[in-house]
């Protein structure tokens, strides 16, 4: 296999344009590979010329994928998401890809233009976890009848201190979703919660924010950390293209 065969396209994601653009270079796996747009119509894919191969979706990858979404984001304000490790054969099979996509391409250019994504985690700190297991008279009563007991005699105790606990991490993320996902939510174009990702976490939430209301949705993020800080840590992130409100299937379909 020659080295010309052995090459693919490695694609980040979608843009509106009706140039040609240049991102200049990202480094993958150890080599300097130049960004480039494979266009139709008015929109584009923002590609590298890669090796053929599977990319492996460890942190130095993902940080290498994150990075040119990011820096595209920069020069480019209708940026469409697509996920890690998608290499294609050649230009011409990202060209009818995007040819496939074009119909939700056009549909989703006006929905984002001007938008960006910002994630929120928050994570309930261990003390305060804690503290509201003990004030929490029934989990406490139920944990002082287990101890000294066989751990078969305790055995369905413990399984009822679990779902106890269970219950009062629940009311906890229903109280962080009224007092801090909610306010959030009203400066944001749309929002959502998806499934917490440890024990621990109280909101994983995604928003959909203008641009031009970054600042004043930063503002609100630290307006509401300031009241919640002794209780949890937030983890804020962002910005990035709307990951989590756009879903676009990549694969074209075989006729």
């Amino acid at each position: 296999m020659s080295q010309e065969e052995s090459m693919g396209i490695y694609i980040f994601c979608g843009i509106q344009t009706e140039k040609d653009e240049e991102f200049g270079e990202i480094e993958i796996e150890g080599e300097r590979k130049e960004l480039f747009t494979i266009r139709y119509q008015d929109s584009a894919m923002v590609a590298a010329e890669v090796p053929m191969k599977i990319y492996h979706p460890n942190k130095n990858n993902l940080i290498m994928h994150q990075n040119a979404v990011s820096t595209v984001m920069k020069r480019n304000e209708t940026v469409i998401p697509v996920s890690f490790g998608n290499v294609f054969k050649s230009k011409a099979d990202v060209g009818v890809l995007l040819e496939n996509l074009y119909p939700q391409f056009k549909k989703l250019f006006p929905e984002i233009k001007g938008k960006i994504e910002l994630g929120l985690k928050v994570i309930g700190k261990k003390e305060w976890l804690e503290s509201q297991v003990a004030q929490n008279s029934k989990i406490d009563k139920m944990a002082k009848a287990v101890q000294g007991k066989s751990e078969a005699a305790s055995y369905y105790e413990r399984i009822q201190i679990g779902g106890a606990a269970q219950k009062l991490i629940t009311s906890l993320q229903q109280e962080v979703k009224q007092e801090v996902f909610n306010p959030l939510s009203e400066l944001a174009e749309a929002s959502k919660t998806n499934d917490p990702t440890s024990e621990k976490m109280l909101l994983n939430a995604a928003f959909l924010v203008e641009r031009n209301k970054e600042s004043e949705f930063d503002q609100k993020i630290n307006e509401l950390y300031e009241k919640w800080k002794d209780k949890v840590e937030f983890n804020y992130s962002g910005p990035w293209p709307a990951y989590n409100f756009i879903n676009i299937r990549l694969k074209v379909e075989d006729d």
